[in-house]
């Protein structure tokens, strides 16, 4: 496969919130700001990256019946690592993220690269996929956070663009979440159709 294919299907082609639609729940429920959407996608994008590497390494070494259980140890290592880093370095941003760093460990993006891409492939091949899925995961989280902070509170990276007097609080909430989301699907399907 071409790596740069590889690479770059993840952004639109199989993006895995516009396009997939998987990690549904981390998408809806963090994304009320940009900073929000940025942490949890560059957490999910190491722990695919990881998980990824250590799969496509060991994928011969683990029985078949206990695949699914061993990829989702692995998983849960390294969303430990993401959990404790993020707790001691970035602590604003671990408590706004709150539980949705450890349910990474669930996140069907995670294990479905795992099972589908690491499992049968080379470790460049799936290094390069998890970077690639990660990131656009990642690009999806801050575009649904960017467009949701700045309808809602007039800002973006907490940075001031507007006065709050003419901000939808609508927005921050989870219902701005669902139709923030159905807007850039449409959007994402009629490029995709051109």
């Amino acid at each position: 496969m071409n790596q740069w294919k590889n690479f770059s299907k993840g952004f639109i082609k199989e993006n895995p919130v516009f396009v997939l639609l998987l990690g549904m729940c981390p998408t809806l429920g963090v994304t009320s700001s940009a900073i929000n959407g940025l942490g949890m996608g560059l957490a999910t994008t190491f722990v695919l990256l990881m998980s990824n590497i250590v799969v496509s390494l060991v994928k011969n070494l683990i029985p078949e019946k206990v695949r699914i259980p061993s990829f989702i140890v692995i998983i849960a290592a390294f969303v430990t690592i993401v959990q404790l880093a993020m707790q001691a370095y970035l602590p604003s941003l671990y408590k706004s993220l709150g539980l949705f760093i450890p349910l990474i460990v669930v996140n069907c993006i995670v294990l479905g690269r795992a099972e589908a891409f690491a499992s049968k492939n080379t470790l460049v091949s799936s290094a390069i996929d998890g970077v690639g899925i990660g990131l656009g995961f990642s690009f999806a989280l801050v575009l649904l956070g960017s467009i949701r902070e700045i309808l809602g509170s007039g800002k973006i990276f907490n940075i001031t663009l507007y006065s709050e007097n003419y901000v939808t609080l609508l927005f921050v909430l989870a219902p701005g979440a669902f139709i923030v989301l159905g807007y850039l699907i449409a959007i994402i399907n009629r490029i995709k159709k051109n």
